[in-house]
């Protein structure tokens, strides 16, 4: 059996990222049972028709777990057919029910529904994730819903949220992406037994004579796998499911390259109200002994922008695969599919893992709404001085001088001071006094209602 060290390239995903839970699934011992699984289930259904005995699936059965990777190799190096290899190495090992083995079957019929298995399997992994995620991001919203912030658009300081607000946003996505998993799993189909070209020839014949149908035959095999066959295939079933697969992998990974690139900026000392974990004895970089980068997310970053690429992958090759069958596709799907969910259930572990260990800063917080707060608190000023009578366009002119000045100020380093500003105006002082004046304009009050809308959000889980 061929064993792997760092002497030669192996993929990070053999060793650096995703759960061992995940490789499991996506391993050649795993994929050769799934393998032995089906043609068991084969045997099963044609035993129905008087063509396989009760002694030989018996035989079968007591050899389904006996992988040998090794001789298989061995056969498909002189053969060339890695499939018919693992029909020989089982064979070999199953002197009486050799000779049933793959019967009537052609290769896709049997590696097509191996891979329904695995990705059901895998997207099973994954809708467990994001319900773990999801739980995590439920805490965090209700922990700070109420916890005022500055709030940013055009990457400037523009009015106040909350932070559990801003962290809601991600967690409604994430709900919505956990209907679209569910819907992708609940729609996955195997090819079914259809034979070389989809019209089940091979199957129609071994079967005529008996009481069994070759639908018949097809769905007893697909009901011993647990899964449902499509109605109509080829000699693969269609791939646009392969491109739904990646597509709704692609979206999780959207929304969380979206959450870890505004922890970067988050994370970045101008604004420092975030940081990710960091372990004591943790090196920042390998020059500056003071740094503290956050390599999670950006790792997030990384792994999430190369699922989003295998998505045109996916689509070629369910455009490609001409009339009722080329091998475009087959080199790339033993690479695209097994990667994109590793990689997604390895930025669905980190970012499980920097949310719920993240710190939130309240100086970095309070810092900020000090700073660019009390221009955002000049709105709500606004709304009162116009329903106590004020013209509306007359102090919006007034409150704009007097922002501009302040924020010279604040961009020469200095406090803000536009609360003193305003309190000296007449215009002003003719509507309100100073103590209301300060009331307000004190921003952490100009919330709207993000804490019910963080609520709304938390009850569609």
């Amino acid at each position: 059996m061929n064993t792997f060290s760092h002497d030669t390239f192996i993929s990070p995903f053999t060793w650096r990222y995703g759960s061992e839970e995940m490789k499991n699934i996506y391993s050649e011992v795993h994929k050769r049972k799934l393998l032995r699984r089906i043609w068991i289930a084969l045997a099963k259904a044609e035993a129905k028709a008087g063509l396989v005995t009760d002694e030989q699936i018996a035989e079968l059965e007591a050899h389904k777990d006996d992988i040998n990777i090794a001789r298989a190799t061995e056969i498909e190096n002189e053969i060339k057919h890695d499939l018919m290899a693992e029909i020989k190495t089982y064979a070999e090992q199953c002197p009486n029910a050799g000779a049933i083995i793959h019967l009537g079957a052609t290769s896709m019929d049997i590696l097509d529904n191996m891979d329904a298995v695995r990705l059901k399997e895998a997207l099973n992994i994954i809708i467990s994730r994001v319900d773990e995620l999801i739980n995590t991001f439920k805490t965090k919203v209700e922990e700070y819903k109420d916890v005022p912030c500055m709030a940013f658009t055009h990457l400037q300081p523009a009015e106040i949220t909350t932070v559990g607000y801003r962290f809601s946003q991600t967690l409604q996505d994430l709900i919505d992406d956990r209907k679209e998993l569910k819907f992708v799993l609940d729609s996955i189909r195997g090819k079914g037994l259809k034979g070389a070209v989809g019209t089940a020839a091979s199957y129609c014949e071994l079967v005529n004579g008996s009481e069994l149908s070759a639908i018949e035959l097809e769905k007893a095999v697909m009901d011993e796998l647990g899964i449902k066959a499509y109605d109509a295939a080829t000699q693969i079933y269609t791939r646009k499911q392969d491109l739904r697969v990646i597509a709704v992998l692609s979206s999780i990974c959207a929304t969380m390259y979206k959450f870890a690139a505004d922890f970067r900026i988050m994370q970045s000392p101008p604004i420092g109200e975030w940081s990710e974990p960091f372990g004591k004895k943790q090196v920042g970089s390998s020059a500056m002994p003071f740094k503290r980068n956050p390599i999670n997310c950006e790792k997030i970053d990384s792994l999430t922008r190369f699922v989003s690429a295998q998505y045109n992958v996916a689509w070629q090759n369910s455009v490609t695969t001409f009339l009722e069958r080329t091998l475009d596709d087959s080199a790339n799907r033993r690479i695209i599919l097994p990667e994109c969910f590793l990689a997604t259930d390895e930025c669905l572990s980190t970012l499980n893992r920097v949310v719920s260990g993240m710190q939130i800063h309240k100086s970095g917080i309070e810092r900020l709404l000090a700073s660019y707060g009390l221009f955002s608190a000049t709105e709500r000023l606004l709304m009162e001085l116009g329903k106590r009578g004020a013209n509306r366009q007359e102090m919006h002119e007034v409150i704009r001088e007097e922002s501009l000045k302040a924020w010279a100020e604040v961009q020469a380093g200095k406090d803000n001071p536009l609360l003193t500003y305003l309190c000296n105006r007449s215009e002003i002082n003719a509507f309100m006094t100073t103590d209301e004046i300060k009331e307000y304009m004190d921003a952490s009050l100009y919330t709207g209602d993000a804490s019910k809308r963080c609520d709304l959000v938390i009850s569609r889980i």
